[in-house]
């Protein structure tokens, strides 16, 4: 009688032991996906800033090329002008 008891108590206890386990696992499950999804959009974040950036610095080095360009051409249209200039006098 007492073996059939302690065998009762065994299952019983391993039956919890499991399903604490199962609650355990589904925890842990939960906790991951989590932290994978706030993961994925710090990543997402850094490289739409990182675009962000490299697009303004893109920007800002196309304006002071165009910048630069424009001054050494209207130089230069300038000095022909006066070169000519001379010329004719």
């Amino acid at each position: 009688m007492l073996g059939g008891l302690g065998k009762l108590a065994a299952e019983g206890l391993a039956h919890r032991t499991e399903k604490a386990t199962e609650g355990a696992v589904h925890a842990v499950e939960e906790v991951v996906k989590e932290v994978v999804e706030h993961a994925k959009e710090a990543g997402e974040k850094a490289i739409a800033d990182a675009l962000k950036r490299a697009q303004e610095s893109g920007d800002k080095v196309v304006k002071e090329v165009t910048e630069k360009v424009t001054h050494t051409v209207t130089d230069a249209v300038t000095h022909a002008a006066e070169g000519l200039g001379r010329l004719g006098q």
